[in-house]
Protein backbone atom coordinates (compact mmCIF):
# COMPACT_ATOMS: atom_id res chain seq x y z
CA UNK A 1 0.00 0.00 0.00
CA UNK A 2 2.90 2.29 -0.90
CA UNK A 3 4.13 4.31 -3.62
CA UNK A 4 7.73 6.05 -3.98
CA UNK A 5 6.31 9.13 -5.22
CA UNK A 6 3.45 11.13 -3.54
CA UNK A 7 0.42 11.59 -6.08
CA UNK A 8 -0.31 14.81 -8.26
CA UNK A 9 -2.27 17.32 -5.91
CA UNK A 10 -6.03 17.82 -5.87
CA UNK A 11 -6.22 19.52 -8.85
CA UNK A 12 -6.45 16.13 -11.21
CA UNK A 13 -9.46 15.53 -8.77
CA UNK A 14 -13.15 15.15 -10.70
CA UNK A 15 -16.03 16.19 -8.82
CA UNK A 16 -16.76 12.59 -7.69
CA UNK A 17 -15.66 12.48 -3.90
CA UNK A 18 -18.52 11.72 -1.80
CA UNK A 19 -16.85 11.48 1.38
CA UNK A 20 -13.93 13.52 3.06
CA UNK A 21 -11.29 12.36 5.49
CA UNK A 22 -9.81 15.21 8.10
CA UNK A 23 -5.80 14.33 8.79
CA UNK A 24 -4.34 18.08 8.97
CA UNK A 25 -3.88 18.59 12.43
CA UNK A 26 -0.49 18.58 14.70
CA UNK A 27 -1.35 16.71 17.08
CA UNK A 28 0.10 18.81 19.90
CA UNK A 29 -1.42 16.45 22.45
CA UNK A 30 0.00 13.49 21.38
CA UNK A 31 3.63 14.14 21.07
CA UNK A 32 6.44 13.50 20.95
CA UNK A 33 4.94 10.85 18.80
CA UNK A 34 3.52 13.20 15.82
CA UNK A 35 7.04 15.15 15.85
CA UNK A 36 8.40 12.83 12.92
CA UNK A 37 4.82 11.21 11.68
CA UNK A 38 1.34 12.72 11.36
CA UNK A 39 -1.62 11.53 13.91
CA UNK A 40 -3.40 9.39 11.53
CA UNK A 41 -0.70 7.73 10.42
CA UNK A 42 -0.24 6.10 13.80
CA UNK A 43 -0.65 2.14 14.12
CA UNK A 44 -3.60 1.37 16.03
CA UNK A 45 -4.35 -2.46 16.04
CA UNK A 46 -1.48 -2.94 13.88
CA UNK A 47 -2.88 -0.66 11.02
CA UNK A 48 -2.74 3.20 10.80
CA UNK A 49 -5.39 4.83 12.36
CA UNK A 50 -6.57 6.34 9.45
CA UNK A 51 -7.22 3.08 7.64
CA UNK A 52 -9.88 2.45 9.90
CA UNK A 53 -12.05 4.85 8.29
CA UNK A 54 -10.57 4.37 5.10
CA UNK A 55 -11.34 0.84 5.21
CA UNK A 56 -15.38 1.30 6.63
CA UNK A 57 -15.93 3.65 3.46
CA UNK A 58 -14.74 1.55 0.99
CA UNK A 59 -16.60 -1.68 2.47
CA UNK A 60 -19.61 0.16 1.78
CA UNK A 61 -19.34 1.38 -1.74
CA UNK A 62 -17.70 5.07 -1.43
CA UNK A 63 -16.11 5.61 -4.76
CA UNK A 64 -13.33 8.36 -4.13
CA UNK A 65 -12.36 10.35 -1.02
CA UNK A 66 -10.62 13.88 -0.90
CA UNK A 67 -8.09 13.61 2.45
CA UNK A 68 -6.60 16.74 3.35
CA UNK A 69 -3.41 17.13 5.23
CA UNK A 70 -0.95 19.68 6.61
CA UNK A 71 1.24 18.77 9.13
CA UNK A 72 4.15 16.37 7.25
CA UNK A 73 1.44 16.18 4.88
CA UNK A 74 3.38 14.73 2.62
CA UNK A 75 3.80 11.08 4.53
CA UNK A 76 -0.17 10.66 3.86
CA UNK A 77 0.31 10.07 -0.19
CA UNK A 78 3.50 8.98 0.01
CA UNK A 79 2.14 5.49 1.87
CA UNK A 80 -1.57 5.29 0.71
CA UNK A 81 -1.14 6.42 -3.26
CA UNK A 82 -3.74 7.30 -5.12
CA UNK A 83 -5.79 4.13 -4.71
CA UNK A 84 -6.60 2.67 -1.25
CA UNK A 85 -7.00 -1.22 -1.71
CA UNK A 86 -7.06 -3.74 0.87
CA UNK A 87 -8.02 -7.03 0.99
CA UNK A 88 -11.29 -7.92 0.19
CA UNK A 89 -11.94 -4.74 -0.46
CA UNK A 90 -12.93 -2.64 -3.79
CA UNK A 91 -10.74 -0.16 -4.65
CA UNK A 92 -11.50 3.63 -3.76
CA UNK A 93 -9.70 6.72 -5.79
CA UNK A 94 -7.96 8.80 -3.06
CA UNK A 95 -7.37 12.83 -3.25
CA UNK A 96 -5.53 15.10 -1.21
CA UNK A 97 -5.86 18.58 -0.04
CA UNK A 98 -2.34 19.83 0.79
CA UNK A 99 -3.24 22.65 3.00
CA UNK A 100 0.17 22.80 4.64
CA UNK A 101 2.10 23.14 1.00
CA UNK A 102 -0.92 26.02 -0.30
CA UNK A 103 -1.12 27.89 3.00
CA UNK A 104 1.40 26.96 5.41
CA UNK A 105 -0.70 24.97 7.70
CA UNK A 106 -4.37 23.23 8.33
CA UNK A 107 -7.19 25.46 7.31
CA UNK A 108 -9.44 23.81 10.37
CA UNK A 109 -12.82 22.44 10.03
CA UNK A 110 -14.78 24.36 8.00
CA UNK A 111 -11.63 25.89 6.27
CA UNK A 112 -10.58 22.62 4.81
CA UNK A 113 -14.00 21.02 4.18
CA UNK A 114 -14.56 24.64 1.98
CA UNK A 115 -10.99 24.37 0.25
CA UNK A 116 -11.85 20.61 -1.35
CA UNK A 117 -15.66 21.91 -2.23
CA UNK A 118 -15.08 21.92 -5.86
CA UNK A 119 -13.92 17.97 -5.93
CA UNK A 120 -17.04 16.66 -3.78
CA UNK A 121 -20.20 15.38 -4.29
CA UNK A 122 -23.59 17.74 -3.55
CA UNK A 123 -23.86 15.16 -0.55
CA UNK A 124 -20.33 13.70 1.13
CA UNK A 125 -19.45 12.17 4.05
CA UNK A 126 -16.99 13.53 6.71
CA UNK A 127 -15.05 11.34 9.16
CA UNK A 128 -11.99 12.19 11.01
CA UNK A 129 -7.99 10.60 10.95
CA UNK A 130 -7.75 10.08 14.17
CA UNK A 131 -11.29 8.71 15.07
CA UNK A 132 -11.41 5.04 15.90
CA UNK A 133 -14.69 3.72 14.87
CA UNK A 134 -14.35 0.68 13.27
CA UNK A 135 -17.84 -0.90 13.24
CA UNK A 136 -19.26 2.64 12.08
CA UNK A 137 -21.36 1.71 8.87
CA UNK A 138 -21.23 4.68 6.25
CA UNK A 139 -24.02 3.17 4.52
CA UNK A 140 -25.69 4.08 1.19
CA UNK A 141 -29.33 4.39 2.46
CA UNK A 142 -28.63 6.34 4.88
CA UNK A 143 -26.80 8.56 2.73
CA UNK A 144 -29.87 8.72 0.11
CA UNK A 145 -32.50 9.22 2.79
CA UNK A 146 -30.44 12.37 3.72
CA UNK A 147 -30.26 13.20 0.01
CA UNK A 148 -33.85 13.83 0.15
CA UNK A 149 -34.29 15.20 3.67
CA UNK A 150 -34.78 18.96 4.23
CA UNK A 151 -31.70 18.95 6.61
CA UNK A 152 -28.20 20.46 5.96
CA UNK A 153 -26.18 17.76 7.76
CA UNK A 154 -26.84 14.89 10.01
CA UNK A 155 -24.20 14.18 12.51
CA UNK A 156 -23.49 11.28 15.20
CA UNK A 157 -23.39 12.04 18.47
CA UNK A 158 -21.69 9.84 21.15
CA UNK A 159 -21.82 9.19 24.79
CA UNK A 160 -19.72 12.06 26.38
CA UNK A 161 -15.89 10.51 26.99
CA UNK A 162 -14.22 11.33 30.55
CA UNK A 163 -12.10 14.06 28.30
CA UNK A 164 -15.55 16.09 27.22
CA UNK A 165 -18.06 15.40 30.54
CA UNK A 166 -20.00 18.51 29.27
CA UNK A 167 -20.99 17.10 26.01
CA UNK A 168 -21.44 19.14 23.08
CA UNK A 169 -25.10 19.06 21.21
CA UNK A 170 -28.42 17.81 22.02
CA UNK A 171 -30.92 15.35 20.54
CA UNK A 172 -34.51 16.29 20.26
CA UNK A 173 -37.09 13.09 20.44
CA UNK A 174 -38.21 13.83 16.58
CA UNK A 175 -34.22 13.26 15.65
CA UNK A 176 -32.88 17.65 15.44
CA UNK A 177 -29.62 18.00 16.71
CA UNK A 178 -30.40 20.89 19.49
CA UNK A 179 -27.95 23.30 20.21
CA UNK A 180 -28.19 23.80 23.95
CA UNK A 181 -26.42 25.42 26.69
CA UNK A 182 -24.06 23.35 28.93
CA UNK A 183 -25.04 21.41 31.89
CA UNK A 184 -23.46 19.96 34.97
CA UNK A 185 -26.53 17.59 35.08
CA UNK A 186 -26.60 16.47 32.00
CA UNK A 187 -22.80 15.75 31.63
CA UNK A 188 -22.83 13.70 34.64
CA UNK A 189 -25.53 10.89 33.31
CA UNK A 190 -23.32 10.11 30.01
CA UNK A 191 -19.76 10.53 31.24
CA UNK A 192 -17.79 7.07 30.95
CA UNK A 193 -14.41 6.32 32.29
CA UNK A 194 -11.54 6.55 30.33
CA UNK A 195 -10.44 3.21 30.69
CA UNK A 196 -14.00 2.25 29.08
CA UNK A 197 -13.76 2.65 25.76
CA UNK A 198 -16.60 0.99 25.32
CA UNK A 199 -20.02 2.70 24.41
CA UNK A 200 -21.76 3.76 27.72
CA UNK A 201 -25.69 4.05 29.17
CA UNK A 202 -27.57 5.89 26.86
CA UNK A 203 -30.40 8.12 28.26
CA UNK A 204 -33.57 8.82 26.92
CA UNK A 205 -33.46 11.35 24.02
CA UNK A 206 -36.35 13.32 25.18
CA UNK A 207 -34.59 14.07 28.44
CA UNK A 208 -32.63 16.53 25.83
CA UNK A 209 -29.30 15.55 27.46
CA UNK A 210 -26.21 16.78 25.73
CA UNK A 211 -23.68 14.38 23.72
CA UNK A 212 -20.59 14.12 22.07
CA UNK A 213 -20.00 14.98 18.62
CA UNK A 214 -18.19 12.06 17.07
CA UNK A 215 -16.94 14.36 14.35
CA UNK A 216 -18.87 11.56 11.85
CA UNK A 217 -21.28 13.39 9.60
CA UNK A 218 -23.21 13.80 6.01
CA UNK A 219 -23.49 17.53 4.75
CA UNK A 220 -24.80 19.00 1.75
CA UNK A 221 -22.87 21.19 -0.33
CA UNK A 222 -24.98 24.29 0.32
CA UNK A 223 -24.26 24.41 3.64
CA UNK A 224 -21.03 25.66 2.53
CA UNK A 225 -22.23 28.12 0.29
CA UNK A 226 -22.91 31.68 0.77
CA UNK A 227 -26.43 31.54 3.06
CA UNK A 228 -24.53 29.55 5.58
CA UNK A 229 -20.69 30.12 4.78
CA UNK A 230 -19.11 33.25 3.70
CA UNK A 231 -15.85 31.83 2.19
CA UNK A 232 -15.97 31.45 -1.60
CA UNK A 233 -15.83 27.35 -2.63
CA UNK A 234 -11.89 26.33 -2.98
CA UNK A 235 -10.96 29.05 0.24
CA UNK A 236 -8.60 30.57 -2.65
CA UNK A 237 -7.40 32.57 0.22
CA UNK A 238 -6.83 30.14 2.45
CA UNK A 239 -8.92 31.59 5.51
CA UNK A 240 -9.07 29.14 8.68
CA UNK A 241 -12.15 28.90 10.19
CA UNK A 242 -14.16 25.98 12.75
CA UNK A 243 -17.26 24.41 11.83
CA UNK A 244 -19.03 24.44 15.48
CA UNK A 245 -20.67 28.25 14.77
CA UNK A 246 -22.09 26.70 11.71
CA UNK A 247 -23.47 23.82 12.86
CA UNK A 248 -25.21 25.63 15.37
CA UNK A 249 -26.96 28.25 13.34
CA UNK A 250 -28.45 25.71 11.59
CA UNK A 251 -29.46 23.70 14.63
CA UNK A 252 -31.50 26.70 15.41
CA UNK A 253 -33.22 26.73 12.22
CA UNK A 254 -33.81 23.11 12.97
CA UNK A 255 -32.04 21.99 9.88
CA UNK A 256 -29.23 19.46 11.25
CA UNK A 257 -30.73 15.80 12.36
CA UNK A 258 -28.76 13.53 14.50
CA UNK A 259 -28.70 10.02 15.20
CA UNK A 260 -26.58 8.09 18.67
CA UNK A 261 -24.21 5.69 17.69
CA UNK A 262 -23.87 3.18 20.29
CA UNK A 263 -20.61 1.38 18.94
CA UNK A 264 -16.96 1.57 19.94
CA UNK A 265 -15.14 5.16 19.56
CA UNK A 266 -12.79 6.63 20.48
CA UNK A 267 -11.25 10.34 19.69
CA UNK A 268 -7.41 8.85 19.67
CA UNK A 269 -6.22 12.10 21.51
CA UNK A 270 -3.13 11.59 23.84
CA UNK A 271 -0.79 8.99 24.09
CA UNK A 272 -2.68 7.59 26.66
CA UNK A 273 -5.35 6.63 24.92
CA UNK A 274 -3.27 5.13 22.30
CA UNK A 275 -1.41 2.70 24.23
CA UNK A 276 -4.99 1.67 26.03
CA UNK A 277 -6.13 0.88 22.08
CA UNK A 278 -2.93 -0.99 21.39
CA UNK A 279 -3.57 -2.75 25.22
Amino acid sequence: MTTSHPPDPLVKAPRQASAMLLAAGRGERMRPLTDTAPKPLLQVRGKPLMQWPLEGLARDGVPAVVINTAWLGEQIPAYFGETFAAPGLPPMGLYYSDEGRDFGGALETAGGIVRALPYLADVFWVAAGDIYAPGFGFSAGTYESFTASPQLAHIWLVPNPAHNPGGDFGLSATGLALNLPKSGAAASQTTRPLNAIGPGPLPHAAQHTRYTFSTIALYKRTFFEAAWCSIPSGNPEGVKAPLAAMLRAAMDQGLVSASIYEGLWVDVGTPERLALLNA
